[in-house]
């Protein structure tokens, strides 16, 4: 039986990396994330074809700007070897990763922020597992 396709919500702050952004690049790397639980859906369960919800936090509002997908799934971030980079981790073994990105290609900008009280509220999504999320 084929996998279902999984969608993930994927923060990022404005001052780093908007939708427009994404859609002027098309597909980009998701790399320094240093969460252990994140890095192990990005190694073991994001998959191409999956959807993003693309999640602009710290912002005034919050919420989803527009839909991308995984282009290329789980694979090391070489970010973490690299001496002298933001996201280097001296632990890091490129023999051993210690952390993974993934590829995503835009799909769709909204023409409004879906702030994720609106996502709370949406039949279907009301068991959308989100770190922090609190009914």
């Amino acid at each position: 039986m084929p996998r279902a396709k999984q969608y993930w919500l994927m923060k990022c702050e404005p001052e780093a990396y908007t939708i427009d952004d994404l859609e002027r690049d098309g597909v980009t790397t998701w790399e320094g994330v240093r969460n252990f639980q994140a890095r192990n859906y990005m190694r073991d369960d994001m998959k191409p074809g999956d959807g993003v919800l693309f999640y602009a936090s710290n912002a005034e509002p919050s919420g989803v700007t527009g839909v991308a997908e995984i282009a290329r799934g789980g694979y090391p971030d070489p970010y973490a070897f690299e001496k002298g980079h933001k996201y280097f981790d001296p632990k890091s073994d490129p023999e051993n990763p210690t952390w993974m990105m993934v590829d995503i290609r835009f799909v769709e900008k909204f023409p409004d922020i879906v702030p994720l009280a609106v996502l709370k509220d949406t039949p279907g999504l009301q068991d959308m597992m989100v770190r922090g999320w609190t009914s």
